[in-house]
């Protein structure tokens, strides 16, 4: 990992911004302590996701942008820190996603978001086409229905929008593009399109010319860590911020998850569950999976001449189906009482059985839409408590699921870090994910935003080394795996439900 070469100038804060599905997260860190001096979040509901029609997913790019802007001023009012004294700015966001803008820089549709499955069968087609060509070997997924072919679904489904494409863009490309007026990415992010091409080491002609995509749409890609532009004058005075603030670093949400606990080397693995559900491991070996059901990905510190790479497991409904069950059966419930109270039902639920697959395609299942199934309900016997320790523990029953397969392509975890938030908060799922995988969780207080504040310290030099910029970061707590055999039988009993439902889809 390389730091920008600069004249070292003291700024005292850095400011981290989480793009996620469900709200805008900012963090301001101290960068002298690597303490987090506060965090706000835009809006304090869930953000909507539009869907017109069935697999379809969308957002409005210009509500990033405001979000973005209200909780960097929510954070302001705290009035525990002075805003000019912010020096860099980084970025995490929402992988996969797709934001096309014209030359005045205005989206011409909405963002087609990570869980949108209208592309898969344009990614199909793209794979048995390619394939023979080594198409796995050398960009290590298959296109899937990620940036490139979402891409190339526009194209082919509405020419009118796609003629007046002057650039595409991830979503963090997008609010970068917001906060300084320039168009640029990176390899890790380019790569989670599958446009990066690992065998020759530059962007991807092979699919953009089986797409028919030109080049120049293509965003200027720079470093990981350094600068994508400082930010526009009226931008800096609308914000409260210095004029001479720059976007010092921008990710994906999960390589930048893993940024902020630290799991940077091979062999380290990092978990999340918020939405969507993924592990993350890392590796210096150009590993595929020959059925395309995880996915292998620049990281943050990947080189050329030190390979390091991110694969990624990723499950759609996890925190979706959790937030889903909560609104149908836990009203005026908050997420502490409902985990306090699935921690009284016996491990197994008393028989009820949930798949969590209500959210659209699963990668991992070789994009298959199976959808979410509740079984074995007894209306005598079972109340709302059953369901909530069945929908969690049927979470961590689908991360075994995503863990074998990682370990079928030679990644054999022996312990995960994850951040305390989202699912990783709830003492049931922290022991069903421990139990069932029958590996030891780490827990951090790091999020996403404070990732991504880290590494604009980074970015920007503030860190003489990835040590300085981890000081202070220290597991909470660790939970060992237990009732490993009482886990299994139940996983056992799950898978097999699984397998039946994927037979039976025409």
């Amino acid at each position: 990992m390389q730091a920008v070469a600069f004249t070292p100038i003291v700024y005292m804060l850095l400011l981290g911004i989480d793009l996620g599905t469900s709200s805008i997260k900012v963090s301001v860190v101290d960068a002298q302590t690597n303490e987090r001096v506060v965090a706000a979040q835009y809006p304090e509901v869930e953000a909507p996701i539009l869907s017109d029609r069935p697999g379809w997913a969308e957002q409005d790019p210009r509500s990033w942008w405001e979000y973005t802007k209200l909780a960097i001023q929510k954070a302001h009012r705290s009035g525990l820190y002075d805003p000019q004294t912010i020096g860099a700015i980084g970025i995490a966001y929402q992988m996969h996603g797709l934001v096309l803008v014209d030359d005045q820089q205005q989206p011409l549709r909405n963002a087609i978001i990570w869980c949108d499955s209208r592309a898969v069968e344009v990614g199909n087609r793209a794979m048995e086409d390619l394939q023979h060509a080594g198409f796995l070997a050398s960009h290590l997924n298959s296109p899937g229905n990620f940036t490139a072919s979402k891409l190339a679904w526009v194209k082919e489904n509405e020419p009118e929008i796609y003629a007046k494409v002057h650039k595409f863009m991830l979503p963090g490309d997008y609010l970068s593009m917001c906060l300084t007026g320039d168009i640029n990415s990176n390899v890790s992010s380019i790569s989670e399109g599958v446009l990066w091409d690992f065998q020759t080491n530059s962007l991807s002609r092979t699919l953009l010319d089986y797409y028919d995509i030109d080049e120049a749409l293509v965003p200027e890609l720079r470093p990981v860590f350094s600068s994508y532009g400082r930010l526009r004058p009226e931008v800096a005075q609308e914000l409260g911020l210095s004029a001479q603030v720059s976007v010092n670093y921008k990710a994906g949400d999960q390589p930048n998850n893993a940024l902020s606990l630290n799991v940077l080397e091979p062999g380290e693995v990092a978990a999340t569950a918020g939405t969507s559900g993924v592990i993350y491991a890392v590796t210096d070996a150009l590993l595929y999976d020959r059925e395309s059901r995880v996915n292998t990905f620049a990281h943050v510190n990947h080189q050329k001449e030190n390979p390091n790479l991110g694969v990624l497991l990723c499950i759609n409904g996890t925190g979706i189906q959790n937030s889903w069950i909560k609104k149908i059966s836990a009203s005026g419930y908050d997420y502490d009482q409902i985990n306090q109270e699935a921690a009284a039902i016996p491990i197994g639920s008393d028989g009820v059985r949930i798949l969590p697959f209500g959210n659209g395609a699963e990668r991992m299942l070789k994009n298959k839409t199976v959808h979410a199934h509740i079984e074995n309900l007894d209306f005598i016997r079972h109340g709302e408590a059953h369901l909530w320790r069945a929908a969690q523990e049927g979470i961590a029953f689908s991360f075994r699921y995503g863990l074998d397969i990682l370990r079928d392509n030679g990644l054999h975890p022996k312990v995960v870090k994850a951040g305390y938030a989202n699912l990783f908060l709830s003492p049931v799922f922290q022991q069903s994910f421990a139990g069932v995988t029958g590996v030891s969780v780490e827990l951090y207080d790091n999020d996403g935003s404070v990732g991504a504040a880290l590494g604009a310290g980074l970015g920007l030099g503030v860190y003489r080394s990835r040590n300085e910029a981890f000081v202070g970061l220290k597991s909470r707590a660790t939970v060992a795996p237990k009732a490993v055999e009482r886990y299994e039988d139940l996983y056992q009993q799950w898978k097999q439900s699984l397998m039946y439902k994927l037979s039976n889809l025409i």
